[in-house]
């Protein structure tokens, strides 16, 4: 049997009713309350109170308290008016459980509303993620393809100024061949003059000089065709030597340093996932599923292990680089550990994972700044953590722990700025 409340106390203005109700020994909950316009029930077992009301009230805006054991509630009238009494007395019974029953419809369609409106507003939310995440990809793959197309014209540039410059070259070479031919026919031209000279000299003389038989042609032509073909070249070998190369590329195309640069970041990759690997092949299949060392890392931080929970969210980012809350949380355990530069790395690595800030992430976002502030404030760089505290004031303004953690630092900078 429950034990119904008598011992309540209540006061009222024109516009307001304030109720006090002791729940002695009891813990009491928003979950054990419920509140429509016209109808007020607690249910804290043994305890049970059940009143209808003697006017409707404005159950919005209406609050309850919990302080002590005891609640106090502050019900606003919509109706400026004082009741004669907090409860309907002598009333229809059939009207007060009709009353009751109405109460309780309210009451689930209220929440079936505001189920249906969370449900929108998740879906909003996701949809405006999403599109951020769109664009923010679309950014990124313009800017990928820009700087592609700047690298395809600085190439071509580079090809055309080289394809100039062998041009140029050839150009050279022909001019240097027509210049050689040009002195060799002038040579040729020079003897064939001579040769003519010494035809005219011994005309007479040869007509006289009988020819031998069976002879014919003239010496001198023969002697000038001779002259007038250069000797075969004699034969030989080139031998051509090639430099070993990694890229494709001819070593006159390239740019050593950043092709050095390049091979290092990748050797020093290697050596990472290799490394990586060797931690990694032996775990179990469950340890390696960056959830299950998540919720692991939570125990080992709920129990104080704060060493083990490290190295649970270690082995999870191993896994898995690109999932903030294993950064957030390990933050935490640096800061319970007083490893203040690294609960500064994280928290930051965390905020840069958080993109695009939507209203899903904001508790999030809000642990960050909150976590690199106080390891900054402990390092005694207040400045910069009221900046955090201020970043995370913006995400959430009603929250009044941390409208007085900034008062405080604010206090200490001014302190600070007095003493100098």
């Amino acid at each position: 049997m429950p034990v119904w409340v008598r011992d309540y106390s209540w006061r009222q203005t024109d516009t307001a009713v304030f109720l006090s109700l002791p729940m002695r020994g009891a813990r009491v909950t928003q979950a054990n309350i419920f509140c429509s316009d016209q109808y007020l029930k607690v249910n804290v077992p043994p305890f049970l109170f059940e009143a209808i009301l003697y006017a409707p009230v404005d159950d919005t805006s209406s609050t309850a308290k919990i302080r002590n054991e005891t609640i106090f509630f502050t019900l606003y009238k919509k109706e400026v008016a004082m009741w004669e009494s907090l409860v309907m007395e002598n009333g229809d019974k059939e009207k007060m459980q009709r009353i009751r029953e109405n109460a309780v419809i309210k009451a689930q369609e209220k929440a079936d509303e505001e189920e249906k409106s969370k449900a929108v507003t998740k879906r909003e939310h996701k949809k405006f993620a999403l599109e951020a995440t769109m664009k923010l990809e679309e950014t990124e793959r313009k800017r990928i393809e820009n700087l592609k197309e700047e690298e395809r014209q600085k190439v071509t540039e580079e090809l055309e100024i080289w394809k100039e410059k062998q041009r140029n070259e050839e150009k050279q070479r022909r001019i240097q061949r027509e210049e050689e031919i040009r002195r060799e026919r002038k040579l040729i031209e020079k003897k064939k003059q001579e040769i003519n000279k010494t035809l005219k000299a011994g005309t007479s003389k040869a007509r006289s000089i009988p020819t031998k038989a069976g002879s014919s042609g003239n010496i001198f032509s023969e002697k000038l065709k001779e002259e007038s073909f250069p000797a075969p070249r004699s034969a030989g070998t080139i031998k051509i030597s090639f430099t070993s190369r990694v890229f494709p590329t001819a070593l006159r195309e390239s740019r050593v340093a950043e092709e050095e640069e390049w091979l290092h970041k990748q050797a020093e990759a290697r050596r990472a996932m290799n490394a990586n690997f060797s931690e990694l092949k032996d775990l179990n299949e469950e340890e390696k599923n960056p959830d299950w060392l998540k919720d692991k890392g939570n125990k080992m931080f709920a129990t104080g292990n704060y060493l083990a929970a490290v190295n649970a969210y270690n082995l999870a980012i191993l896994l898995n680089n690109k999932i903030p809350v294993l950064y957030l949380n390990r933050a935490a355990c640096h800061l319970k550990l007083r490893n203040l530069h690294k609960t500064i790395e994280d928290s930051s690595k965390a905020l840069e994972l958080l993109i695009p800030p939507v209203p899903d992430n904001a508790d999030a976002r809000v642990k960050a700044y909150v976590r690199r502030g106080t390891a900054f404030c402990q390092l005694e760089l207040y400045a910069e953590g009221l900046q955090d505290y201020e970043a995370a004031l913006k995400i959430d303004p009603t929250n009044k722990t941390l409208e007085q953690d900034a008062e405080k630092i604010q206090h200490i900078i001014h302190g600070t700025a007095q003493d100098s």
